[in-house]
């Protein structure tokens, strides 16, 4: 496996030019390493004499931005052996997403949206541990590919400064009602398509050869039959497996694995369309012999998975403010942290004393959360911590964070929790289209004026 790194600038800064809008998402993570690594940072450009493309708001963009990114994109093309579209096109969808991040990131500034320097080295540590290599590996590769650090870092800055930018104007926007998660239920429990189903089958196979006497296949069905019977009275169905069956999946309990309804045979679709889950078929007969099948496992993979892996987790929360700044607000939950572990100071206790934050009267108990129900930037860190580990302190848009796993499990969701799940559904889904209305609401207010080219 080669490690080049334009997927890193590609996934934090520009690979957005590639995409349709509709495409590009909301939320970029702030894991960013988990793009793959595919080819180089910045590949050689023809050099000629520059000039200015566009002017956005006063600040220019320049051809050999342009050009830098159109000769990256299509180079990743090439590697992904697809088709490449017309120069002229990748540049035209190039300037235009150049055009938008500047107007963005232009907006982020008049905001007051800032991103220090811990931020930007959390960033990099996590693009560097989702790539399985330690930050001076990372940063050695960066070299090898002819960026420079200071350039890798600014592109990270921008991409992170543009991720709160979007978390704090559209997301406010985007609102689910109990009407909209009712009509999204009915909708899927009417959905027959065998695509947005799958399940899970477990057989036995009563198998009859191809020159089978009718004699020899009466025999056979008896003795499926007789599988049937006990399957239904309750008999263990993996004992029954290794009893009776003659397919290759017997070690397996039988097992025909979890797979979209499309992939099993209509046959066995048909048998098993009204079973409810653990129920028995009657018998069928194949070409292959005679079927008993055990609905194992049904999903609609237009819903949410009504199991889950639950975390409890506590925090610690410091506001950002003009009294205590980022940096500040990192070095005190730091020495928070040193304190904890050494058994100087009780996490609940701290909580308590010092968390900005409405659960710490709770000494910062989050309870019991499902995946999604936190921030990205607090789930993924979260999600890597053992229970009674203690994270370093992290950056979210509420603030600055340490954080404690207490506990984890896996559970049922209840039916309300079902419908808070669709509901993050349906929200995710319509997040992607109010960035879009957003951004594009942003863009019309800009001052652009394109230039020609020098003759």
């Amino acid at each position: 496996m080669t490690h080049r790194l334009v997927a890193f600038i590609v996934a934090c800064f520009s690979v957005l030019a590639s995409l349709p809008s509709s495409a590009q998402g909301l939320r970029p993570s702030l894991g960013l390493g988990s793009i793959p690594v595919t080819a180089r940072t910045q590949p050689e450009v023809q050099q000629a004499a520059d000039y200015i493309v566009a002017v956005v708001n006063s600040e220019p963009i320049t051809n050999s931005e342009v050009q830098r990114e159109v000769q990256r994109l299509a180079q990743q093309l090439t590697q992904q052996r697809r088709a490449l579209p017309d120069r002229r096109e990748i540049a035209r969808q190039v300037l235009e997403n150049l055009i938008n991040q500047k107007v963005q990131l232009q907006s982020a500034s008049e905001s007051g949206i800032k991103v220090d320097e811990a931020a930007v080295d959390q960033a990099v540590q996590n693009i560097a541990r989702q790539n399985q290599m330690e930050v001076t590996e990372l940063q050695r590769r960066i070299a090898e590919d002819g960026m420079v650090l200071s350039q890798f870092r600014n592109q990270l800055r921008d991409q992170l400064i543009l991720t709160r930018l979007r978390e704090r104007e559209v997301e406010p926007r985007v609102r689910i009602s109990d009407l909209e998660v009712d009509q999204y239920l009915r909708d899927q429990q009417s959905n027959t398509e065998p695509t947005s189903t799958e399940i899970n089958l477990a057989q036995i196979l009563v198998s009859v050869p191809d020159a089978a006497t009718a004699e020899q296949i009466a025999a056979l069905k008896i003795k499926a039959q007789k599988a049937f019977e006990r399957a239904r009275s309750g008999e263990d169905f993996v004992a029954l497996v290794n009893e009776y069956s003659d397919a290759a999946d017997r070690a397996n309990g039988g097992q025909l694995g979890l797979r979209t309804a499309d992939r099993y045979p209509p046959l066995f679709l048909e048998a098993t369309q009204n079973l409810d889950v653990g129920a028995v078929s009657a018998v069928v007969r194949s070409g292959a012999g005679f079927h008993i099948l055990k609905l194992l496992d049904r999903r609609n993979t237009s819903l949410p998975p009504m199991t889950v892996t639950q975390s409890r987790a506590r925090h610690i929360l410091l506001r950002v403010s003009p009294q205590l700044s980022e940096t500040a607000a990192r070095d005190k939950l730091a020495e928070f942290k040193k304190r904890i572990v050494a058994g100087q100071a009780d996490f609940a206790a701290m909580a308590r004393d010092n968390s900005q934050d409405g659960s710490a009267a709770q000494g910062g108990d989050l309870g019991w959360a499902n995946p999604g129900m936190f921030v990205p930037e607090f789930e993924e860190v979260m999600g890597r911590l053992a229970p009674g580990q203690i994270s370093d302190p992290l950056v979210s848009r509420f603030g600055v964070h340490l954080i404690q796993l207490q506990e984890r499990r896996n559970t049922s969701l209840s039916l309300r929790e079902q419908r808070e799940a669709v509901r993050a559904l349906l929200r995710e889904k319509k997040l992607d289209e109010s960035y879009v209305n957003w951004a594009q609401d942003l863009r019309g207010r800009a001052y652009v004026e394109m230039r020609e080219p020098p003759q």
